[in-house]
């Protein structure tokens, strides 16, 4: 048993030492996604809305929307999650997309950004701006199994751990008072740390289609058949042109009690989703594929009527993020992602300063060639970031701006912890 845990420890150590950095950007990053969106509305006025009883027409956005951009168009138009933020319209003009911000209750174009909070971590966390965004997105899926690897093998070697959920050491030194607390927010963590390990294994599974769940779980898009005619009106629609305010009240007499959540202009088909009364579920649970000369429903998806592998791939996001409960549920989901970042931070000190000591008298470097894969990694993702956020979304000064103070506090806290203070704490041993 002994043996056993100590594998056990030393696998939990490993994972969490040596993948310690972007082991942590994965966790820190889906925990600031989890409030993106009020980030924009602290830090980019033009994206704050005032609530109010009623809701502006649809069209009128629209044309506010072609009177100030005349040369533009878009094709996807995100309705709020929340009620003091804007919609989110997706422009295209001169072959660049930018953000624009359309208050849901005047119809007013308040403005535009080139980047959002919401767009920046939500990359950050799904691939974190590898050159490749597919690996880079297995890669952060991966750390879901490292996540409940990490969970399952903690649980192993403490001893009756649930007799430690109120005990914190302190007064006996830093290394105690670490691994008390490393082992304190651990515990009370546990049902989180189950939650977004399981769903991040799900996403995982779901990508690489394992069991065919990829295509059991999604919805596939219609085959839409026109006649001529039929073709030639298709070529005179566009998004500036389309009528929303009927295409919402044929998409609400189709899904009862639905609040809109996207709308998507293909040439095809102008696409709907949203949330209805079933609970938990993302808004893709509810779809509505509808003619665009006619308006009338091509295909409809009702979450009421969905499988069992459909629910659970449209219940993932919003258990994953904590947005199924508005912002009440997406604070708590903050809270408990900064705990498993803490746990990160101080699993990284106790076994830096335990190794550390031991190859004091040898003056082994503690990480050995594990670092230079970790700064590499880190070099490579604030490169390549840098590349995407100036040429793919071309963002302003200030954007770039705020992501490099950001990003060198970040770097500046990480060396200061883990390699000044920790070498003067191991001086004094």
């Amino acid at each position: 048993m002994k043996i056993k845990k100590k594998i056990f420890f030393k696998i939990h150590s490993w994972i969490g030492m040596q993948l310690s950095i972007l082991f942590f950007i994965v966790c820190f990053s889906g925990t600031l996604a989890t409030l993106s969106h009020e980030m924009d509305w602290l830090f980019i006025p033009e994206s704050r809305a005032v609530p109010q009883k009623e809701m502006a027409s649809k069209n009128q956005i629209v044309s506010n929307f072609s009177k100030k951009y005349p040369n533009a168009t878009f094709s996807y138009w995100e309705h709020s999650r929340e009620p003091y933020l804007c919609d989110i319209i997706s422009k295209r003009e001169n072959n660049q997309t930018s953000y624009v911000f359309a208050n849901p209750y005047t119809g007013k174009i308040q403005g535009e950004s080139q980047l959002t909070f919401q767009r920046f971590f939500r990359d950050l966390h799904y691939y974190l701006f590898f050159p490749f965004q597919q690996i880079g997105n297995y890669v952060v899926l991966i750390f879901g199994f490292l996540l409940l690897i990490s969970l399952l093998t903690a649980l192993t070697f403490y001893k009756k751990w649930w007799k430690k959920l109120f005990q914190l050491k302190i007064g006996k030194g830093n290394l105690v008072f670490f691994r008390s607390l490393h082992r304190l927010v651990g515990l009370w963590s546990i049902p989180f740390i189950l939650l977004i390990s399981l769903t991040g294994t799900w996403y995982f599974l779901e990508r690489a289609n394992v069991a065919d769940i990829k295509q059991n779980g999604n919805t596939e898009r219609p085959e839409v058949y026109y006649t001529l005619a039929e073709k030639d009106s298709l070529k005179e629609i566009n998004a500036i042109n389309l009528d929303f305010d009927r295409a919402l009240n044929v998409a609400k007499e189709t899904i009862p009690e639905l609040k809109p959540g996207t709308m998507s202009v293909t040439e095809n088909y102008l696409y709907i989703t949203g949330k209805s009364d079933v609970p938990l579920v993302r808004e893709r649970a509810n779809r509505i594929y509808l003619n665009p000369i006619n308006y009338k429903p091509i295909k409809v998806q009702n979450a009421e009527d969905i499988g069992t592998v459909m629910y659970i791939n449209d219940i993932a996001d919003p258990l994953h993020f904590g947005y199924w409960g508005g912002l009440t549920t997406k604070i708590i989901w903050f809270f408990f992602g900064l705990a498993i970042s803490s746990l990160i931070l101080t699993g990284i000190w106790i076994t830096l300063k335990r190794k550390a000591i031991k190859r004091k008298g040898n003056k082994q470097k503690v990480m050995g060639k594990w670092r230079y894969v970790n700064w590499g990694l880190c070099a490579a993702i604030t490169l390549y970031m840098y590349y995407i956020i100036i040429s793919g979304y071309q963002a302003s000064n200030r954007a770039i701006a705020v992501i490099s103070i950001g990003w060198i506090i970040f770097i500046a806290l990480g060396y200061y912890i883990f390699v000044y203070r920790l070498s003067k704490v191991i001086e004094k041993n």
